[in-house]
């Protein structure tokens, strides 16, 4: 459904020459969302996979060993989109302060990502709700190190940024000037807070999402925290208890349609084709978390029952098992504090996982060895290829 510009334009002038930035339209739009039969049928499914995704826990016998993981291949993920060339085994070496393989700045930016979801959560535990507040903490701990870190972190911009294009007058979309985000946000926080009218929760995520891209209201880190504003707000809400849903990989492998569609609410109050789109996005990537967990599960019981055939050593072999399960790259020492089992034992017991195909050594070296679940950091990368 095409509607007026949603927004305004005015001009500008920054590094030396004119150009138009667009002010936004508090949400929600006008006219209000026209739910076809199509949209209705798109949002029954986006809602029906979050709660086959939200009951991942009956299918995991610890579902914070899979959040564990699951954050982290999303952190790369949302990282990678922003151009870092991080791993999601380095990223795991880093957190064992072991030598990643890539620059520092690429593997701390994506760690900070894991921090600023946590920080995030945390403070929604407290009861803080939703609010630029929260934005600009979740904001520092994101930019707190790596490249980010000269970007005012925690800070809204005071000059003027774009997008696309060498300068401003040839960029593909230029945000509201800096004297106009706070007015700005503080219209998205009534939004997200209902203060006007009731906003079903999936739909006001979606809403939110393009409103809050739109404004860009930092000098870095605006389509990080966009993407983590979805999990927050459905996490905020109760629509999930655990925060799994990351559309990273759908919106990167999709992305000239993602920019098509965010480009069509701003020209033409299309809301209802990025509406159709992330109802998909929703459903797919949902869909595609209860899959991982399927095949993680599925791993892990295979590789016990090998364990298990291994006589006298099965009860140590299963302890080792169960630790790299929970921090799938791990170094002996790491094991020991988690297990409290000789040094002796566990090296013996790590080579004997090692010829069994379980766990791959990945240094190459005689000492400070580090171990990895190859096959199950190989289901958590599927997909990751394709960025």
């Amino acid at each position: 459904m095409k509607r007026e510009l949603q927004g305004k334009y005015v001009t500008i002038s920054t590094v030396g020459e004119a150009a138009q930035a667009f002010i936004p339209s508090p949400l929600p739009p006008t006219p209000d969302i026209d739910w076809s039969l199509e949209l209705r049928e798109r949002f029954e499914k986006a809602y029906l996979a979050l709660g086959r995704m939200d009951s991942i826990s009956s299918l995991l016998p610890d579902t914070d060993v899979f959040l564990y993981a699951y954050v982290r291949k999303e952190a790369v993920l949302s990282s990678m989109i922003e151009g870092t060339q991080s791993s999601l085994s380095d990223l795991l070496l880093y957190e064992l302060k072991a030598q990643p393989g890539v620059p520092l700045d690429d593997v701390e930016e994506v760690s900070n990502y894991v921090a600023a979801l946590e920080q995030g959560l945390r403070r929604l535990e407290e009861g803080l709700p939703i609010s630029l507040r929260l934005l600009k903490e979740v904001h520092a701990v994101l930019l707190s190190g790596g490249r980010g870190s000269t970007q005012q972190p925690g800070e809204l911009r005071q000059s003027q940024n774009w997008i696309g294009g060498r300068r401003p007058g040839n960029a593909l979309f230029v945000p509201p000037p800096a004297d106009e985000i706070a007015n700005a946000l503080s219209d998205l926080e009534k939004f997200i807070h209902d203060q006007h009218h009731r906003t079903p929760t999936l739909l006001k995520a979606a809403l939110a999402h393009v409103q809050f891209e739109t404004i860009h209201p930092f000098l870095d880190g605006n389509g990080r925290l966009g993407r983590l504003l979805i999990t927050l707000i459905l996490v905020a809400e109760g629509v999930l208890k655990q925060p799994l849903l990351y559309l990273s990989l759908y919106f990167k492998t999709h992305r000239q349609e993602y920019y098509d569609r965010l480009n069509q609410v701003r020209l033409d109050g299309d809301w209802e084709a990025w509406l159709l789109f992330f109802a998909d996005a929703v459903e797919q990537t949902a869909s595609d978390a209860v899959d991982t967990a399927k095949q993680l599960v599925e791993l892990s019981e295979r590789n016990a029952g090998v364990i298990q055939q291994q006589g006298r050593y099965a009860g140590t072999l299963g302890q080792i098992h169960s630790a790299v399960v929970r921090k799938p790259v791990a170094t002996a020492a790491w094991i020991k504090q988690e297990t409290g089992l000789a040094p002796a034992t566990i090296q013996s017991g790590l080579q004997r996982l090692e010829s069994l195909g379980i766990l791959q050594e990945l240094t190459g070296k005689q000492r400070d060895r580090v171990y990895g679940y190859d096959e199950y950091i190989t289901i958590l990368n599927r997909g990751n290829e394709l960025l």
